[in-house]
């Protein structure tokens, strides 16, 4: 029996590590959700205040007539004002160069409409029963972007940052058009016509500026409609090695759909722009949109 003593003593103690590691990581994960709770709260809550203080700004501006048309169609039901959203997102991206493998994702993202703010949440499958967590941020004026294996084991992020900040109000900017009612000008969007089918916004979030330049299309169905086919910058910040560099960056919206009274893009990919060739990021669908009111 003394070997098999051995054996059954081993392998309790193999079991029993298991088992403190797997409860570890448990309590981990369990952090970091909070955590994520916890930033979501803070960007709904100081969503709420900003949404007072823009109450009686007047809207009454002179808009570019693409942009006019564009309104017209993204709103073509209920013209109630949601003060958030949160959508469910599922798709691919990249991680590394051109030439590197696309990797699933799932991810939640709510960001509010009445000020600048998001927080993207998302799980991304690298191989069978190895994932990361990755939650990129904009709240209070700030960027941020956090990883974590296994949603519990923080290996990686930044968090402000003039760099930062741009690109992740760049990235709110691209992405309002999930929430259209942000690209109003009462809710701080300054628009500048270009020509016919485009126009330049620009937003300001304390010390951050961001602008993107918008490019409309009109398909032809039981009416016109004007929707947003794509937008661009010459200069989005990329993070690469210890620091980031400005890219060409593009924005591609299609799949218009009606989502609670608003005309939105269930579809859309990301692409930079980089000196050997495009890098094609990120591709994502949507499958549930929930505007709060």
């Amino acid at each position: 029996m003394g070997m098999l003593d051995r054996v059954l003593t081993r392998r309790s103690l193999l079991l029993a590590v298991l088992v403190t590691v797997l409860g570890l990581v448990g309590l981990a994960r369990h952090r970091e959700t909070r955590a994520t709770e916890r930033v979501v709260d803070r960007l709904l809550d100081e969503g709420a205040a900003n949404e007072q203080r823009r109450d009686g700004t007047d809207a009454r501006v002179d808009l570019p007539e693409p942009v006019q048309q564009y309104f017209e169609t993204a709103f073509s039901g209920d013209p109630h004002r949601p003060r958030s959203v949160r959508i469910e997102q599922e798709g691919t991206l990249r991680v590394g160069g051109p030439e590197s493998s696309w990797k699933p994702f799932t991810a939640t993202h709510h960001a509010t409409v009445h000020s600048p703010g998001f927080v993207w949440n998302a799980t991304v499958t690298f191989a069978p029963f190895v994932s990361v967590r990755v939650r990129d941020a904009f709240v209070g004026g700030e960027g941020s972007a956090r990883v974590a294996l296994f949603g519990a084991l923080p290996f990686g992020g930044e968090t402000g940052g003039p760099e930062l900040d741009e690109a992740a109000l760049q990235r709110y900017l691209a992405e309002a058009v999930w929430y259209p009612a942000a690209l109003r000008p009462e809710n701080g969007v300054s628009w500048e016509g270009i020509d016919e089918q485009t126009a330049r916004a620009t937003l300001e979030s304390g010390k951050t500026t961001a602008s993107l330049t918008f490019h409309f299309s009109t398909a032809d169905g039981d009416g016109d409609e004007t929707v947003v086919e794509r937008v661009h910058t010459e200069r989005r910040y990329r993070a690469v090695g210890d620091g980031f560099e400005p890219t060409p960056w593009t924005g591609l919206w299609r799949e218009y759909e009606e989502r609670d009274g608003r005309r939105v893009p269930t579809e859309g990919e990301v692409v930079w722009h980089l000196d050997d060739g495009d890098l094609h990021a990120w591709r994502g669908r949507v499958s549930e949109v929930e505007y709060r009111r």
